[in-house]
């Protein structure tokens, strides 16, 4: 990410999925930082001793903005997800992130495999 100029500020994963703040670069486009964060931390898993040479990530990736003002609440939602996901499935929060928003765009085929 530092390579794009677009800084990790938290970044935490569970099994099935990764969440990433950073503030987004304005000399790279989001598909571009995505792309490249994608493409290099796949052949790093592949590589690294007893990595595993089928990983692949999803073909698509879901990208929201957050306000200065909302960065801590972020982070706190982030640094939470294994006690979260106890409670809600990662597919379920995402189908009620998008009813509840009213995100008429949405393309399961990009989240789900």
């Amino acid at each position: 990410m530092k390579n794009y100029e677009s800084p990790a500020i938290i970044i935490n994963s569970v099994s099935d999925h990764l969440h990433v703040l950073f503030r987004l670069s304005k000399n790279y486009s989001l598909a571009k930082v995505v792309e490249e964060v994608k493409k290099q931390s796949s052949k790093w898993v592949k590589e690294i001793e007893d990595g595993n040479l089928k990983f692949s990530w999803q073909a698509g990736y879901g990208a929201f903005s957050a306000s200065s003002s909302k960065l801590e609440t972020v982070k706190q939602y982030i640094v939470n997800q294994k006690d979260h996901h106890k409670k809600i499935s990662y597919h379920e929060e995402v189908e009620e992130f998008f009813k509840q928003y009213d995100l008429i765009e949405y393309d399961a085929s990009y989240f789900w495999r």
